[in-house]
């Protein structure tokens, strides 16, 4: 795919009707005439090619051959044959040339520009099919690859998509967003800006009965209503200056499928007004056109900001709310979710080193303790930012440090971490010394994953004053992933 028109090689012609055909068809789009085999070949290498238009005369110009070797060479353009064919010539074309619509050599170029539109829209469709797919498929493969180890971040973690969670709030959220995905009703994803309203919207269409189908993503903000009409719902050659052609909306694209519209608070009162009829009727109208075409669509929509307060202000319609609010996820912002801190920086870490081939032994414990001080304004992007940029400049083969932090990050006050209480009621002075001893021992392994040359110098022990304790008190490493040592004394 390229920017602008797209482009068309009319082969085998005569050269009074390859002139007028061109003249026709170069009102819409970039025409190329070529009645040499051999230059047409070298023709596709040089220029991108949308579609190729070729006639079919044995003798002056074998457009079953030429198509053969351009079905090789790009198969990405799409063949269109002209001529009054044997069967044999179209079983050749068929099976060789794998072409996609055979035209009679009589056609008039009207029912050529028809026919060359819907194989090119076709084309852009069967283009976006296979980009999403394409993406979805990475991403499958990166879950799975980091589905084993989960084991390495702190908590029990959890992942609905993309989206890695340990804290009950989340968990909550998720499960919620699980049994609305499973129901046809449009959903409203609020949280702010980087929480991962995207990655949500993603995970719901994946676990759908619409899975199989398109999602199509498209950001409402800072979009005239023609633009926004346009893109949406198509628009017809001439409905405003530049339309040079017909366009196929986003709508009627995913039919069957999931659209996500983000940052719905921005669209204006008179759009609002033509996506609410889409969402009670199914309808889409494109602009400068007069047929409606009917579209089965799940509309997930998000928005960083309270619509709710925008109905108060009279800047959002209340109908299309409850339209749009079938069901309501309120994504909260990291900050109010610190138990994810830990198991998103673990994830994100292990994530983009493998995928600069990096190799890293983990996220240092001081590291996380100062993440989970800082505000997080910008939410999970920008933890995920600040990760990709510590990752890229750690050593291989080392933890990601605190020497590799932002310097502002890195200047917070960290919180004090924190010592859990222990009954210590019935017991004489030396046992809760001993069980006090054993909890903040038992803590700091953990918080170094066992490992005992850093929770030795962390405490202030040697590796074998550290060794002594541990077997006197029977700490187990199976302790650190399982129950506390302190539930068992």
């Amino acid at each position: 795919m390229h920017n602008g028109l797209s482009s068309i090689l009319i082969c085998g012609y005569g050269t009074k009707a390859a002139t007028e055909l061109s003249a026709f068809l170069g009102a819409h789009y970039r025409t190329n005439v070529c009645n040499d085999a051999g230059k047409a070949l070298k023709l596709l290498d040089k220029n991108p090619i949308d579609l190729i238009l070729a006639q079919h005369h044995p003798s002056e110009f074998d457009a079953i051959t030429y198509l053969s070797r351009a079905r090789i060479s790009h198969p990405e353009t799409v063949r269109l044959l002209v001529g009054d064919l044997s069967r044999p010539e179209m079983t050749a074309a068929i099976n060789k040339a794998a072409v996609y619509q055979f035209l009679p050599e009589a056609w008039p170029v009207e029912l050529i520009e028809l026919l060359v539109k819907r194989a090119l829209e076709n084309r852009e469709l069967g283009f976006r099919h296979r980009h999403l797919s394409r993406e979805f498929k990475i991403a499958e493969n990166v879950l799975s690859r980091y589905t084993g180890q989960r084991k390495n971040f702190g908590g029990d973690s959890h992942q609905f998509g993309k989206l890695v969670y340990c804290s009950q709030g989340m968990a909550t959220l998720c499960n919620m967003a699980q049994k609305a995905a499973k129901t046809n009703l449009p959903i409203l994803i609020q949280g702010p800006t980087g929480s991962g309203k995207e990655l949500m919207a993603a995970a719901i269409h994946q676990s759908s009965d619409r899975s199989n189908q398109p999602l199509l993503v498209h950001n409402c903000g800072g979009m005239s209503d023609e633009l926004l009409h346009s893109e949406l719902f198509g628009h017809k050659k001439g409905a405003y200056t530049g339309a040079i052609s017909d366009r196929l909306g986003l709508l009627p694209a995913a039919d069957g499928g999931t659209v996500f519209l983000d940052e719905i608070a921005d669209v204006s009162a008179s759009f609002q007004v033509s996506l609410l009829r889409f969402l009670q009727e199914g309808e889409v109208k494109p602009l400068g056109g007069d047929k409606i075409i009917h579209c089965d669509v799940r509309v997930i929509a998000a928005t960083n900001c309270s619509l709710e307060e925008l109905i108060k202000a009279g800047r959002f319609r209340e109908d299309l709310y409850y339209r749009i609010n079938g069901f309501q996820l309120n994504i909260p912002p990291l900050r109010d979710r610190p138990d994810d801190v830990e198991v998103l920086t673990e994830y994100l870490a292990n994530y983009y080193a493998q995928s600069i081939g990096r190799k890293i032994l983990g996220v240092d414990p001081d590291v996380i303790q100062q993440f989970k001080s800082h505000h997080w304004p910008g939410n999970v992007r920008e933890l995920e930012n600040e990760i990709k940029r510590m990752v890229a400049i750690t050593d291989n083969g080392s933890y990601v440090g605190m020497e590799n932090m932002s310097a502002h990050i890195r200047a917070i006050k960290a919180k004090p971490k924190e010592i859990a209480t222990v009954k210590l009621d019935g017991l004489t002075l030396k046992e809760k010394i001993e069980q006090l001893e054993l909890k903040i021992i038992s803590q700091t392994l953990q918080q170094f994953r066992w490992n005992q040359s850093k929770a030795a110098r962390e405490l202030g022990l040697s590796r074998v004053g550290l060794a002594n304790k541990i077997k006197r008190y029977g700490i187990l490493a199976t302790h650190v992933v399982g129950e506390s040592p302190l539930t068992k004394a």
